[in-house]
């Protein structure tokens, strides 16, 4: 069962987070996208949520698809009408390109099958955020491993924009 938590982040009064649990099922990336609109929506962060749901639903969908256990999606309000999505999963292995610093990364290429069904997600995170990037977790922070995949987007950029 997914659950919500809402958090405030002090000292700042203005800023706040949501986690949200989510079992290892294939309806995980549905109840994500169906989360975030309504947190996005109620703190007038309206905007952001065509792009955030997109994204988020790719990194929540790959958490299913390359792990066994839960995963977590984190939404986190940032100074500058900025959003962070973070998402958690089992799987220690970060794939590529958040395996990298943004600065450090190739030039953007397409999968290499252009019919792939697959493969694009990344991709997308890759060209539509402000900015991304992974971490493994180690079993360390209070026993917790996997990894944590996130990206930003500000106000003022769309999906519309990136077309």
């Amino acid at each position: 069962m997914a659950t919500v938590s809402p958090h405030r982040l002090w000292p700042d009064p203005s800023g706040w987070s949501y986690t949200l649990g989510l079992p290892h099922d294939p309806r995980a990336p549905r109840i994500a996208r169906t989360t975030l609109r309504a947190v996005l929506g109620s703190y007038g962060m309206g905007e952001l949520v065509d792009t955030a749901e997109l994204l988020a639903c790719e990194l929540v969908t790959n958490a299913y698809r390359h792990s066994d256990g839960p995963a977590s999606l984190k939404l986190r309000a940032m100074e500058g009408d900025r959003l962070r999505v973070s998402v958690w999963d089992t799987n220690p292995v970060i794939p590529a390109p958040f395996d990298k610093p943004p600065g450090l990364l190739p030039p953007v290429s397409p999968p290499e099958s252009v019919g792939a069904d697959r493969g694009r997600g990344l991709l997308l995170v890759q060209l539509c955020a402000d900015n991304w990037g992974g971490y493994p977790l180690g079993g360390d922070l209070f026993g917790t491993s996997g990894k944590l995949l996130w990206f930003e987007l500000g106000r003022q950029r769309s999906l519309a924009a990136v077309a």
